[in-house]
């Protein structure tokens, strides 16, 4: 047993969508410190790329921008993958929330969060299958991790965003679907469901800073919102030797919300 590889991820290819701020970022952050050769794809290609010109001292990155909640923006991320070759990891990450008293919500916005949240990762998994099962092997499996949420899990959310819970929910059972029929293809797909990370949708409606909303935000273990090491450490398990025998599982990573408060 060589445990001191049981997580190295050098050397392997993987996308990450919405990688450009956020959870996304820290995930793309953390596979290029780690040695992985990393695409990231966002909306807005300014963003990609700051976030590019951001980690390319770290290491091998590059990005391309795509909208994913629309037939056009899958196709230009299987395209800009196609001549990549194999493709080890897709970490599907790019997600939209909305927010309305359940009498106003607009049907326009319920339909949105779902398309990205949820049509869009089955979409890009369908169109990313050649890439990743050039990289699948029985002992190495090509590995896809949804990132749903514990609010789609265990936990009721705070604020009266329901296509976010919904679609979050619908991803882990679309996890554990994919996972039983691509294993025959030697694809694992997880899923991890995040608690309280600072991001573009935390940061529009916590002040991190502020002692009140540090109460709310605190997790049961150690009282604190998820930070960069914590979902990194998720992402590196799940797609190392680590966690080469797993498939159709949900790591919630979120201090105990959801799980034991």
């Amino acid at each position: 047993m060589d445990v001191g590889s049981l997580f190295d991820v050098r050397s392997k290819r993987a996308l990450v969508t919405g990688g450009s701020a956020g959870i996304g970022l820290m995930i793309a952050e953390g596979l290029v410190r780690a040695g992985a050769q990393v695409w990231i794809c966002s909306r807005k290609l300014g963003a990609v790329n700051q976030a590019v010109e951001q980690l390319s001292p770290l290491g091998n990155i590059s990005g391309f921008a795509a909208d994913l909640g629309t037939p056009a923006g899958i196709e230009a991320a299987g395209a800009a993958i196609d001549d990549a070759g194999p493709l080890h990891m897709l970490i599907n990450n790019a997600g939209a929330t909305w927010g309305a008293p359940v009498e106003q919500f607009p049907r326009a916005g319920f339909e949105k969060v779902l398309a990205l949240n949820l049509l869009a990762p089955f979409e890009l998994v369908k169109r990313l299958l050649p890439a990743l099962r050039m990289a699948a092997t029985l002992d190495d499996p090509a590995r896809i991790i949804n990132i749903s949420s514990i609010d789609g899990m265990m936990s009721l959310p705070i604020w009266e965003n329901y296509p976010y819970s919904a679609s979050k929910a619908g991803v882990i059972q679309l996890t554990r679907h994919l996972g039983k029929f691509l294993a025959k293809d030697n694809i694992s797909v997880n899923a991890i469901a995040p608690g309280i990370f600072p991001s573009r949708m935390t940061d529009g409606v916590f002040d991190f800073e502020d002692p009140v909303d540090q109460a709310e935000i605190a997790s049961p273990l150690g009282g604190r919102a998820g930070q960069a090491e914590d979902i990194v450490g998720g992402v590196l398990y799940l797609s190392s030797r680590a966690g080469a025998w797993l498939t159709g599982i949900t790591l919630p990573i979120s201090g105990g919300r959801g799980t034991v408060s």
